[in-house]
């Protein structure tokens, strides 16, 4: 009796021959890699932006219909939930933000080797951070 897994690497090439092809571990055999955290966690914040926007949208809805819309809209942000959103929002803001200047660096050539890709990735991460951080801080003190 042939064993399952061994089924699942034949296969055929273009010629109709058989082929044995390797297969792919599943995905919790991976030790998680900054490079792979950090390249989810950019397509994550991307979602988050967009969602974002259409939070955004809605706010600005509610302040152009009434007071009494916005009023509604401004208990809602302005509640430790929401302001806990708020607080993610920055963050992927900065976040996305920082990586595309890492991923324009990319684009001209620097940075590829794999102890600068792990510098930066961190330096993007501390920075979208640092940043989040300095821009509440500004807005809850200052504002």
């Amino acid at each position: 009796m042939q064993d399952v897994r061994e089924a699942l690497m034949q296969g055929r090439n273009s010629t109709g021959g058989t082929v044995r092809r390797p297969l792919s571990p599943h995905l919790q055999v991976y030790r998680p890699q900054i490079t792979s955290t950090l390249s989810i966690l950019h397509r994550i914040t991307g979602v988050a932006l967009s969602a974002g926007a259409v939070l955004l949208s809605l706010w600005l809805a509610a302040a152009a219909t009434s007071s009494g819309a916005f009023s509604v809209a401004q208990a809602i942000v302005g509640s430790i939930l929401g302001m806990i959103v708020l607080f993610g929002f920055t963050f992927a803001l900065f976040y996305h933000f920082c990586n595309g200047i890492r991923h324009l660096l990319w684009d001209a050539g620097v940075g590829f080797e794999l102890p600068s890709v792990h510098r930066s990735g961190v330096a993007v991460v501390v920075a979208a951070g640092g940043l989040t951080v300095l821009v509440w801080l500004v807005g809850l003190v200052l504002l």
